[in-house]
């Protein structure tokens, strides 16, 4: 009889785990007299309950809601500082004094006129709504004035046109304001009421498409009528706010007012009082006060004059008769009440941040001595104590092994990072005559086919030497981009002189470079974190954290700052806006800066390296002459000679500390005084052990080739350059790795041996590098540009043919 045998489908029952559950005594025993947690950590809190993750978020949620209308409660509010708003109009069509009058509605609230030159302004009080507005305006041809007021606007109001919406001065205002940072901003269109009716929509639909381009998802309000206007307010009051990085951490003023009083030793400097709201943070009167401009400065006090724009008015009852009532405004009531000026805070000299911002180079600083008997014998004693180092180690580890284990604050420094594999071409010769011959054919063929009326005109306003120098610099541009780092080898000079300060390197990513080697003279006058970045965290954390004595956010203050020339009163009185940021610690002391920026788009100009370009850096402005690098991980950084269009490159320059985030725009002051947009981008660090490594590339052709061995020429041109040059490596266009063997007589020919089959058409490279230092070209004053106009943003640069 045949046995039953269990098919695939028999139950198969759990085996029973009998070593999952334990006593108390085994738990006990395993844990070895270890307490239990005090605290939840960061493990356990992940666990909590569905419940109470629900909780927590709505929780988070409320906090972040209250504290958005806590804002929003203060800004403009009798407690806070006015609701500070830019008028920007961005057409030529647009009437700015139309806007304004809509704005300065009566019915609205009490508006208070002050005008400095060309900058209106006036102060809007609407108890209703409980509400003050501060209105100012600043052309978009006005760039500087536009760039400067913006960093300091609670909201920027952009009129637009409701045909074209902005013209091409408005858009390249909007570039630039886009590259420094938007506040918040509204969009309202002027002049629809004034289309047909059947119109009106069509061009609505128009414009709304044409805004999305660059406000997406953004509403336009009308500005035509009363109600409009009202409208607008309600809007302007409402809206949350957009806050910028490099502003929200200083604390900066407006100037509503400002006096000046001469020292008796110099008429032309002296005490300037500035009167403002104090915005930001709190603001110290032992810190250090920049004015957009003009440089940094120091402050004597800072007083707490009355409020000149209260929203609810002051009421004094008459003495004579009690029942009668009469507001007295307080600009009007500021002279006869000086009992009521009081002194909030004077400088301590203990604590007062110092302006120096260099370092005083000691000349003998480097200069070294023999050590004395007693030097020696300190410094044994401190090799013995610092030669024994305590470690934790785990059981059975090895003192080989010890040696490789890190403590506590080591970091590994090994970083990935890509080879710097660069594409190289063979320049070759040509005829100059014959390029000459054909530029002069193509000047001549674009003279006959002008056929405008004021053709004949045109040749007034060029300047043949700007031309010649233009031309020679797209020629450069054009050979760097087709032949990099490729130089000529002179023949009236010896090639080991000419290159005496180049290097070779094995590799360019991993050879060795000490950052302290060789440093110049300039070096011994900046200063040098240990960490940056450790030191922007705590300044940062002390911001947030650390409560400063001083004048508090929304006050109404006058600040006495000292020896200010009076060019910076009569700059005010002309009707430029003065503005003020306190600085926080280091940040006038000089460094070596670093900035990533890209090429504007709207710009083709060539720009070459160490040429003088305007920077406006987070809240400063100066002029400095830039080196170009490429924006890479590795330790050494690739020297640029131009400004490319198509990658992101770091600017070098020597300049005041800032911290980071903030925002950088380059301008190029151009023959007619305009400054010209060239390029944006924000602060990398501060750092001036970041090497910036030029490399030149010599090149030679291969003239006997043997396999594996070739003679090449015309490299070198002497036998005592081949022979200086003979340890550094050569490789060639194709791939090919390969060094010198030996000269070959007296002209420059050498043996060169290589690592396979070399070809005829390849060219044999040789890299040399040297490190490359920025010029001490800093000079924190800018002279005012020329306001832009349309025809100048339209012009176009013609291409160059390299032929």
């Amino acid at each position: 009889m045949a046995a039953h045998r269990s098919g695939p489908l028999k139950q198969q029952n759990k085996a029973h785990k009998g070593g999952r559950h334990r006593g108390r005594g085994s738990a006990q025993r395993d844990c070895k007299g270890r307490l239990a947690l005090k605290i939840l950590s960061k493990k356990v809190r992940k666990d909590l309950s569905r419940v109470d993750q629900r909780h927590r978020a709505s929780q988070l949620r409320k906090q972040k809601k209250e504290a958005v209308l806590a804002e929003k409660r203060q800004l403009g509010s009798k407690d806070g500082p006015p609701h500070q708003i830019l008028v920007v109009p961005l057409h030529d069509r647009i009437s700015l004094p139309e806007a304004f009058r809509l704005l300065q509605d009566k019915d609205t609230g009490t508006v208070h006129f002050s005008e400095w030159g060309s900058t209106h302004s006036f102060m809007l009080l609407c108890p209703r709504l409980k509400h003050r507005w501060f209105f100012t305006s600043a052309r978009p041809g006005e760039l500087h004035t536009v760039l400067d007021m913006a960093k300091v606007a609670d909201t920027i109001l952009f009129l637009l046109d409701p045909l074209e919406g902005w013209d091409s001065t408005g858009d390249y205002c909007l570039s630039c304001l886009f590259a420094q940072g938007l506040p918040t901003y509204t969009l309202a269109v002027q002049g629809v009421s004034g289309l047909p009716q059947r119109k009106q929509i069509d061009a609505r639909k128009k414009l709304s498409k044409a805004v999305e381009k660059r406000f997406p998802d953004d509403k336009l309000l009308l500005l035509d009528t009363q109600k409009e206007a009202e409208m607008l307010l309600r809007q302007l009051a409402n809206q949350k706010q957009r806050h910028l990085a490099f502003r929200d951490r200083h604390a900066y003023l407006f100037a509503h007012a400002a006096d000046f009083v001469p020292s008796e030793e110099n008429n032309l400097v002296g005490t300037l009082k500035i009167s403002g709201y104090v915005r930001g943070q709190t603001l110290n009167v032992n810190s250090l006060l920049h004015i957009i401009g003009q440089g940094d400065f120091q402050m004597k006090q800072i007083d707490a004059p009355m409020d000149p724009f209260p929203l609810n008015p002051r009421v004094i009852k008459s003495q004579k008769d009690p029942g009668m009532a009469m507001e007295i405004c307080v600009t009007d009531a500021v002279a006869d009440m000086e009992e009521d000026l009081k002194v909030l805070m004077k400088a301590d000299p203990d604590k007062q941040e110092s302006l120096q911002t260099e370092v005083i180079p000691d000349p003998m600083e480097g200069e070294q001595t023999w050590p004395t008997e007693e030097e020696l014998s300190e410094a044994n004693d401190f090799l013995k104590k610092s030669s024994k180092v305590v470690k934790k180690v785990p059981k059975g580890t090895s003192s080989y092994q010890a040696e490789w284990i890190l403590d506590e604050d080591g970091e590994s420094d090994g970083e990935d990072e890509c080879d710097d594999m660069e594409h190289e071409d063979f320049i070759e010769e040509e005829s100059q005559d014959e390029g000459s011959g054909k530029e002069e054919e193509e000047e001549y063929e674009t003279m006959t086919m002008g056929e405008s009326v004021r053709d004949d005109m045109y040749d007034e306003n060029v300047d043949d030497e700007a031309e010649e120098k233009m031309l020679e610099k797209y020629k450069q541009e054009r050979l760097q981009e087709m032949f990099p780092d490729e130089v000529d080898t002179p023949r009236d000079v010896a090639a080991r002189m000419r290159f005496q300060k180049y290097r070779g390197l094995k590799s360019f990513r991993t050879s060795p470079w000490d950052p302290k080697e060789n440093l110049p003279q300039d070096y011994a006058r900046i200063f040098q974190f240990q960490n940056f970045t450790n030191t922007r965290k705590r300044l940062f954390k002390e911001i947030e954290e650390k409560e400063v004595e001083g004048a508090e956010v929304g006050w109404y203050v006058t600040l006495h700052v000292s020896e200010v020339p009076i060019s910076v009163y009569e700059y005010f009185k002309r009707g430029a806006p003065l503005i003020a940021f306190s600085l926080l610690p280091h940040e006038q002391k000089m460094s070596v800066l670093n900035m990533v920026v890209s090429r504007y788009s709207g710009n083709t100009e060539p720009v070459k390296a160490k040429e003088e370009l305007i920077f406006h850096c987070g809240f400063r402005r100066f002029r400095a002459s830039p080196l170009f690098s490429q924006h890479t991980a590795a330790d050494k950084h690739k020297f640029q000679r131009f400004l490319t269009a198509d990658v992101a490159l770091v600017v070098t320059i020597y300049g005041p500390i800032t911290f980071p985030p903030a925002s950088v725009l380059l301008f190029k002051q151009n023959s007619n005084g305009m400054h010209s947009l060239i390029a944006t981008g924000y602060l990398l660090s501060v750092d001036p052990d970041r090497m910036v490594i030029k490399r030149v590339v010599l090149s030679g052709h291969p003239f006997k080739i043997f396999t594996k061995v070739a003679v090449v020429r015309y490299m070198f041109f002497n036998r005592e350059d081949v022979l200086w040059f003979k340890p550094v490596e050569l490789r060639t266009k194709w791939g090919r790795r390969g060094h010198i063997k030996e000269p070959l007589g007296t002209h420059g020919h050498m043996k060169c041996s290589f690592d396979g089959k070399l070809k005829s058409q390849d060219t044999v490279l040789m890299n040399l590098y040297k490190r490359v230092f920025p010029k001490w070209t800093y000079d924190p004053y800018v002279p005012e540009p020329v306001p832009w106009m349309k025809s100048e943003i339209s012009l176009s640069v013609p291409e160059v043919d390299m032929e």
